[in-house]
């Protein structure tokens, strides 16, 4: 493929290269449900996408008058976790995507998720692209700040030894695209019109580079902004 004008491309996990979402959000609506906030998988969504549960607590008390805790949270991630071993599947094109990538860069690329270590990582060996992040992967639970903050991706920069503003990230929530931009580097929208996913039109809004609706198309897409 033709040269890249970036040093590193970073990835989301979560709907970039795993669909996980509905199936996360299933579990998450039977489990609110089991609270007494009935709310359907497509509802929780629209609320908890791109977002941790535990930083919408909140929100969860509000509709439910209980606070959650630590054994609460470790019962959501069991059976959260269990439904990805046995369901999730990777996202369409991305497998090819990341290789591709990896090939291109001499393997400078990294995952940087707004989600716990061990879901980022099951979730990379379930879909079989685990070899290609290994020893750089980045978990917010694990920064200062998460998700809209830009803390996961200059770790994961950094990590990569690599200056962020010569860094593409890969995004596919309006949360995750403003913690790329506020990092400094340059966010490409993928919006494959799908629940789980920010609309175009709300990812254009942050300032995002580029909107792209198939995985498959990445390579080509991060080749050409040399000309943009």
């Amino acid at each position: 493929m033709p040269a890249l004008p970036f040093d590193a491309v970073i990835f989301d996990c979560d709907g970039v290269l795993v669909d996980s979402e509905p199936i996360t959000n299933r579990v998450l609506a039977e489990m609110l449900g089991e609270l007494g906030w009935n709310i359907s998988t497509r509802e929780t969504m629209r609320h908890f996408v791109g977002k941790t549960v535990r930083d919408e607590a909140a929100l969860i008390e509000s509709h439910t008058g209980f606070r959650l805790t630590a054994q609460w949270l470790e019962q959501f991630r069991a059976r959260r976790n269990a439904a990805l071993e046995a369901e999730l599947l990777g996202v369409t094109g991305a497998p090819l995507a990341v290789k591709t990538l990896h090939e291109a860069l001499g393997g400078v690329i990294a995952v940087a998720s707004g989600a716990d270590r061990h879901k980022v990582e099951m979730q990379l060996a379930k879909v079989g692209i685990f070899e290609y992040f290994e020893g750089r992967i980045f978990s917010g639970h694990e920064m200062p700040r998460n998700k809209p903050h830009p803390d996961v991706y200059l770790a994961a920069a950094g990590g990569l030894e690599v200056n962020p503003a010569r860094c593409a990230i890969v995004e596919d929530t309006v949360t995750g695209a403003t913690a790329g931009l506020a990092a400094g580097a340059t966010v490409f929208g993928y919006c494959p019109d799908a629940a789980g996913h920010s609309h175009a039109e709300a990812m254009r809004s942050t300032g995002v580079a580029a909107i792209f609706h198939d995985m498959a198309e990445l390579p080509a897409v991060l080749a050409r902004w040399r000309s943009a």
